[in-house]
C-alpha cells in the first residue's frame, strides 16, 4: 500500500540502494513524494536502480571510506536540496564458517561495512540534520544481532553493534526532532542470499515460527513508517520483523 504524498518535500538517502531492501525502500519513498539519492558500491547496478526506483541522484562509493561518505553526503545534499531521511541498508554477510576457521580479513571487512560504514553514514546524516532540527534515521540490523547465528559470527557481531549504536545515538538526540531506530529482520530472500551457503539459508528458515522467509515489501512497510512523521515517539528502538523468531 502506498500512502500518497507521505514524503512530500522530504529528501532521503538510501545506502545499499542498488538492490534488495534498499532499492524497494527507495522506490516506495519516491512513490510517496520523496527526492531520493541511492548510495551503493555496485556502479552498474546503480544506473538500473535509478531507473527502476525513480531516484533523483546516485552516488557510487564504498561506505567504509569515511572521506568518501563525507563527499557523497555533500553531493547528495546539493542534489536533493537537503536531507531529512537516512535509511542505512548497505551490508554484507561474510563467509559461513565457524569461528576457528574464520579469516581475519573477512572478519574485518564485515565489521567495516556493516558497522563502521553505518557509523560514518549516521554521523554525516546527524551533522546535516541537526541544524534544521529534523530527521529520521532507520538502520537495518538483523535478528542475528539479537540471537547470534552459528557460522556467521562476524555478521552477528556487526548487527549486534548496529543495535547498540542505534540505541546510543537515539538517546543522544532524543531531545531534538531527530528519531533514530533500527529494524531486525529475520531472513528475507534478496541478493544477499547469494553470499550464503544452502545450509545456512535452511538453518535460518528453520528458526522462523511462521515457516517462511519475510518479503522485501514487508520490510519496506516498516522502514517507511519509521522514516515518516508518524514515528514521532519512537527513538533508540529496535523493531522486530522476524516472523515470530525474536524472543526478546
Amino acid at each position: 500500500m502506498v500512502f500518497a504524498e507521505r514524503f512530500r518535500n522530504r529528501a532521503a538517502i538510501v545506502t545499499g540502494g542498488a538492490s534488495g531492501i534498499g532499492a524497494d525502500v527507495a522506490r516506495r519513498l519516491v512513490a510517496e513524494g520523496a527526492r531520493v539519492s541511492l548510495w551503493d558500491l555496485q556502479v552498474e547496478a546503480l544506473a538500473a536502480a535509478r531507473t527502476a526506483t525513480g531516484a533523483l541522484d546516485v552516488q557510487a562509493l564504498d561506505i567504509c571510506d569515511a572521506a568518501a561518505v563525507t563527499q557523497a553526503m555533500d553531493a547528495s545534499i546539493i542534489a536533493l536540496g537537503g536531507l531529512d531521511i537516512l535509511v542505512a541498508s548497505a551490508g554484507i554477510t561474510g563467509p559461513n564458517l565457524p569461528v576457528r576457521d574464520y579469516p581475519a580479513d573477512a572478519w574485518r571487512r564485515v565489521i567495516d561495512v556493516n558497522l563502521n560504514g553505518l557509523f560514518y553514514c549516521n554521523q554525516a546524516a546527524i551533522r546535516a540534520m541537526e541544524p534544521k532540527d529534523y530527521g529520521r534515521i532507520v538502520n537495518i540490523a538483523s535478528i542475528s544481532g539479537k540471537e547470534g547465528n552459528p557460522n556467521a559470527s562476524a555478521y552477528s557481531a556487526s548487527k549486534a553493534g548496529v543495535i547498540g549504536f542505534t540505541k546510543a545515538l537515539g538517546k543522544e538526540v532524543a531531545r531534538t526532532n531527530i528519531r533514530v531506530n533500527c529494524v531486525t529482520p529475520a531472513a528475507v530472500r534478496t541478493p544477499i542470499f547469494d553470499q550464503m551457503t544452502r545450509e545456512h539459508i535452511d538453518f535460518m528458515l528453520s528458526k522462523i515460527p511462521v515457516g517462511r522467509f519475510g518479503t522485501i515489501e514487508e520490510m519496506t512497510s516498516l522502514v517507511c513508517w519509521l522514516a515518516s512523521d508518524e514515528a514521532s515517539f519512537s527513538t533508540g528502538a529496535v523493531f522486530d520483523v522476524s516472523g515470530g523468531r525474536a524472543t526478546y
